[in-house]
């Protein structure tokens, strides 16, 4: 910044070299004497800081984002005795609520923790939040007592779905307004967003049916994939294998590369919506019939041999029904019947503690804290744009002003010579 204030007052500066240093004040005009004008070349320190400005406005904070905006600092659990619980994570208790009926159960929170999406299938339809106040800014009717959400972040869209309808709902996060209508060949049990980044036909978003799974891209369905069984929740961790459970108690990977059904790794379980780590691409597989936790190594190859699966458990004596893994690798949340939820020391495999929060919790997410102001995405929009124009602004005056100064003093100085 010093650096920044010293170009600018060098800039400006338009006294000769040798009388003062540059935080001196220059001694008044002689009579009869006509002082130099100043050396255009002088006003390169200012353009250079100015576009320097401009790249900064344009390009904010460029690479240093992370996707899902760093290490959280709040457990959102839908399903609580009061609809929606927030646990801080540092303090370890709930320090909220939001009341919600419908029987909440999938919850997604937008990736700057502003916006909290809800579904309520006994409702039929998903609620859009304020993370900051639980204040409700938009919902949207959906068919078939929704109880799955998923997120594209190349279209910046929202998919949701459930058991009822052969079909699932695309909307608009920011207005709740519906998009289109992608019907499926049988009710919808399971939902996931493979983010395959620089495709030029987009994600893909995989559904699970009774008879298999579906894939969609922005052509429309493009694959179907028999699984016996009856597929029901999918998870995609980052890589090529995407990760299945049935309702004959199997967990099956499928290779996102070519659609490879590879043999069942986990079998004799009941499985609930899973979750991966981040950075291990370990899979997190809620198992309620034998009341644990199976941890999966991530696949690396198609061919054998796979990993020995599971590769390691964690037991718990109750049922969890789902579970969350922070961004960050360091804690888990486990959803467990009874209305408690159990924090998981991801490095150290155990449970440290528990906190109730009554009701029956169903599913669990993790972000950030909620921005104080900005709590609607109306706000956002309009406040944005106004941000733009003033930054706009303040660069026409930065770095145009002083060009058209120069240009203008470069053609005054063989005048003026002559």
């Amino acid at each position: 910044m010093q650096v920044l204030k010293y170009l600018i007052a060098r800039a400006h500066d338009t006294r000769d070299g040798a009388r003062g240093g540059p935080w001196c004040p220059a001694p008044g005009p002689i009579p009869g004497i006509v002082r130099d004008r100043p050396r255009p070349g002088r006003l390169w320190p200012l353009i250079i800081s100015s576009g320097l400005l401009l790249f900064y406005l344009l390009f904010p904070l460029a690479g240093s984002a992370q996707a899902d905006g760093g290490a959280p600092n709040l457990a959102y659990i839908a399903g609580s005795a009061k609809g929606i619980s927030v646990v801080d994570i540092q303090q370890q208790k709930v320090t909220t609520a939001f009341p919600l009926t419908g029987d909440p159960h999938t919850i997604y929170l937008s990736l700057d923790g502003r916006f909290l999406y809800v579904t309520q299938p006994a409702l039929g339809r998903v609620t859009a939040l304020a993370a900051k106040t639980g204040q409700t800014f938009c919902t949207v009717n959906v068919p078939g007592q929704p109880s799955l959400l998923a997120f594209d972040p190349g279209s910046n869209m929202l998919y949701a779905a459930g058991n009822g309808a052969a079909s699932v709902t695309e909307f608009d996060p920011n207005n709740c307004a519906v998009k289109k209508t992608i019907k499926t060949a049988g009710p919808v049990y399971g939902m996931a967003v493979a983010n395959l980044g620089t495709s030029s036909n987009g994600n893909q978003l995989w559904v699970a049916e009774p008879n298999g799974l579906e894939v969609f891209d922005n052509r429309g369905r493009i694959t179907t994939i028999s699984i016996a069984g009856g597929p029901q929740y999918i998870s995609i961790p980052p890589g090529t294998t995407v990760y299945v459970t049935t309702k004959a108690g199997k967990l099956y990977p499928v290779s996102l590369s070519n659609d490879q059904v590879l043999p069942p790794v986990l079998s004799g379980g009941q499985y609930g919506p899973m979750d991966y780590d981040a950075y291990t691409d370990q899979v997190y597989v809620p198992d309620t019939l034998n009341k644990q936790v199976d941890v999966l190594a991530p696949i690396i190859s198609l061919t054998p041999p796979y990993p020995k699966e599971p590769d390691h458990v964690i037991h718990l004596g109750v049922a969890p029904q789902s579970i969350a893994i922070t961004s960050d690798g360091q804690y888990g949340f486990i959803a467990l019947t009874g209305g408690n939820v159990a924090m998981l020391d991801v490095p150290g495999r155990e449970i440290f503690n528990t906190i109730y929060v009554g009701g029956n919790p169903q599913f669990i997410i993790t972000g950030l804290y909620p921005p104080v102001f900005l709590t609607s995405p109306q706000q956002v929009n309009i406040w944005g744009t106004v941000i733009n124009i003033i930054a706009y602004a303040l660069v026409f005056v930065l770095l145009i002003v002083p060009i058209i100064f120069l240009v203008r003093r470069t053609r005054a100085n063989p005048a003026k010579k002559s």
